[in-house]
């Protein structure tokens, strides 16, 4: 009975014991299959592993290094872009104010010009006076001693030998027109390049009033005959570069032409110069190179017209250059406002060289003998 009874206990514990075993099989988690439990990584896989971490750090670091110059870039072209257009602004702004500057500039040279102070003017209507009654006293004087001459003729031989001298010269002259206008177009060519432009219009206006001149002499049929200069003895003495010389009153009277023509071009001259504000510099201007306008190829030889009509111009210069009347004046009978380049009598008188002035260059003195 005891027997039975412990293999009944034993049979229930057993029983009892499988079936605790079956649950906790089935609470617990199924185990791998044989052969496929896991296995320790190596240690080449694991530094793969890093490497590849590694590597997927670094391409994104580069991603957002990419991003990053990718935006820096945009932000650079915008600023560069903003530049050029503050530049262009301050370009357009700077011109503008050059633009105004220069307005502004000419409104204040117009303004010096047109507006004298009280104390320039009279001084100049004090000149302009003084120079007339010079003038009417040496006119007066020189009409005086004429009188008192008799008119002296001088023989047919020497008559023709002026005559013959003068067509030399007159021939001489037109041979070296080509060459003058050859100098003219280098002189405008620098003018260009220097931009003075108001000396430039200038010297053109010159040209055409020479080409008008030299178109006159080739029509021109002289009559020497009747020409008083050519039969009229010499009856007075002037000076010129140390050396005396002897003429008759019409010579004297183409000396003066010149020195006036001279003036005349070089006042203008000089007012294109200081106009261009450019330097004072009157011997590079053509028309005082060239200097034969209002050469007839009479009475005088070319280089002695051309003497004084470079001292005139010379001195025509300084007074429009510094804005003055210490050797001349405004022709009243030309007219003011005009400025029209027209010839009178050969010359544009449009500005008057004093006849005292005039006077001492010459140096002349009537013969009484």
């Amino acid at each position: 009975m005891t027997t039975q009874l412990q293999k009944f206990v034993l049979t229930t514990f057993l029983g009892s014991l499988l079936a605790l075993t079956g649950l906790q099989a089935l609470a617990a988690p199924q185990a791998q299959p044989p052969g496929q439990a896991v296995q320790p990584q190596t240690p080449e896989e694991i530094e793969e592993e890093k490497k590849k971490k590694k590597k997927k750090q670094q391409e994104q670091a580069e991603q957002q290094q990419a991003q990053e110059e990718q935006k820096r870039q945009q932000q650079q072209k915008q600023t560069e872009q903003q530049q050029n257009v503050n530049e262009r602004q301050r370009q357009q702004q700077q011109k503008q104010e050059q633009q105004q500057q220069a307005v502004n500039e000419r409104q204040r040279e117009q303004q010096e010009d047109l507006q004298l102070t009280k104390a320039q003017r009279q001084e100049q209507e004090r000149q302009v006076q003084l120079q007339k009654q010079q003038e009417q006293q040496l006119q007066q004087k020189r009409r005086q001693q004429e009188q008192q001459l008799q008119q002296r003729r001088v023989s047919k031989q020497e008559q023709q030998e002026r005559v013959r001298k003068q067509e030399q010269q007159l021939a001489l002259y037109r041979q070296n027109i080509a060459l003058r206008e050859e100098l003219a177009q280098r002189e405008a060519q620098n003018l260009r390049l220097q931009k003075r432009i108001q000396h430039l219009r200038f010297q053109e206006q010159y040209e055409e009033r020479l080409r008008a001149q030299r178109a006159a002499l080739q029509r021109a049929r002289y009559d020497y005959d009747n020409d008083p200069f050519y039969y009229t003895a010499p009856n007075y003495r002037y000076r010129r570069g140390g050396n005396s010389y002897r003429t008759n009153q019409y010579g004297i009277r183409q000396m003066e032409r010149a020195l006036q023509a001279g003036y005349n071009e070089g006042y203008r001259a000089g007012r294109a110069d200081r106009q261009d504000r450019w330097r004072y510099d009157y011997r590079s201007a053509f028309a005082y190179q060239d200097a034969n306008y209002g050469y007839e190829g009479r009475y005088l030889e070319q280089d002695e017209y051309q003497y004084y009509f470079r001292e005139g111009f010379q001195r025509g210069y300084e007074d429009s250059y510094y804005g003055r009347n210490q050797y001349g004046r405004r022709n009243d009978q030309y007219g003011r406002g005009r400025d029209d380049g027209n010839i009178i009598d050969g010359v544009n008188d449009e500005w008057l060289i004093a006849g005292a002035v005039v006077a001492a260059i010459i140096g002349y003195e009537l013969l009484t003998d």
